[in-house]
């Protein structure tokens, strides 16, 4: 009797509690983002897709604009050979490039507002040669200078030790000719056709010197030697000579004889030249002999 007690009681607890949670409402939980944070999500995403779509569209106007292309940019191509511009540029900062060559039958131009400037450097970036264009004229710095024609022929060349001109012929347009402080050292000085060739020394003395001779030569003028104090003509081991029609030595000193020797009542026509020991020349009335022992007290 007691275990079915047991039994029945447990049955009718059972039941009780069936029916009491029947009885209760299930709880439903909500997941995810509503009100107001879900309409702010919405605005920040349509946001970011305007900001997209607006930067999508600048980038397409920047590469139509600077003309960006599979080769390059605007006028600049990406060749096998390095870089290539077409028409103007302009460099804000310097350039270093191995070569810089125009194309093909078109020259090569640089302008600048101040200048123009060529270095070339050693590792250490130590100046070795500089080339500079600019508004106060043309500058060169290095250990030598040349200018070579197309054939490859030197025509002007400078170092510390000479200049050398090749050409053919050295013209002086100037007014005043060429000015040389020290010597000069030629084979040949030649005036141009139907012009003066002077050679002067304002100040100093004017000297000629070659060690096989020296040959001044007119054909189609005159030869005139003018100096203040001396002139000298020396040849050491061979002579000198005047080959002329004529041969005129104005203003010499005319020696006196002596009352004797000189016939009255006839005017004196005809001289001899005399030298004197020291070198010095005067003139001796002509006579049957010669007369420039009598005449000899210009010599003194």
């Amino acid at each position: 009797m007691t275990l079915i007690c047991l039994i029945k009681m447990t049955q009718e607890q059972c039941t009780h509690r069936n029916n009491v949670q029947s009885s209760e409402k299930p709880q439903v939980y909500k997941v995810g983002i509503y009100g107001w944070r879900k309409r702010c999500l919405y605005f920040f995403v349509l946001l970011l897709m305007i900001l997209i779509l607006i930067n999508l569209a600048l980038t397409i106007w920047i590469l139509k604009v600077m003309n960006f292309t599979i080769d390059g940019m605007g006028n600049l191509r990406i060749t096998e050979k390095g870089l290539k511009l077409e028409g103007d540029s302009e460099f804000l900062q310097p350039l270093y490039a191995k070569e810089i060559q125009s194309k093909p039958g078109r020259p090569l131009f640089l302008q600048s507002s101040r200048n123009v400037s060529v270095n070339i450097v050693n590792n250490n970036n130590k100046l070795l040669t500089q080339l500079v264009t600019g508004s106060s004229g043309f500058k060169a710095r290095g250990k030598m200078f040349e200018v070579k024609s197309t054939s490859g022929k030197l025509l002007f060349s400078a170092d510390e030790q000479e200049v050398v001109v090749g050409a053919d012929r050295l013209r002086v347009m100037g007014a005043e000719g060429a000015v040389f402080s020290k010597s000069v050292e030629t084979p040949h000085v030649r005036a141009e056709p139907f012009k003066e060739l002077r050679l002067e020394s304002p100040t100093r003395s004017l000297l000629m010197e070659a060690p096989k001779g020296i040959q001044i030569l007119a054909e189609a003028g005159d030869i005139q030697a003018i100096c203040r104090s001396e002139l000298r003509l020396e040849s050491k081991d061979g002579e000198i000579s005047l080959d002329a029609q004529r041969i005129r030595l104005l203003q010499l000193p005319e020696g006196k004889a002596s009352t004797s020797s000189t016939s009255s009542g006839t005017r004196q026509t005809v001289y001899e030249v005399c030298v004197c020991p020291n070198g010095r020349l005067f003139l001796s009335q002509a006579g049957t002999g010669s007369t420039c022992q009598i005449s000899n007290n210009v010599c003194l």
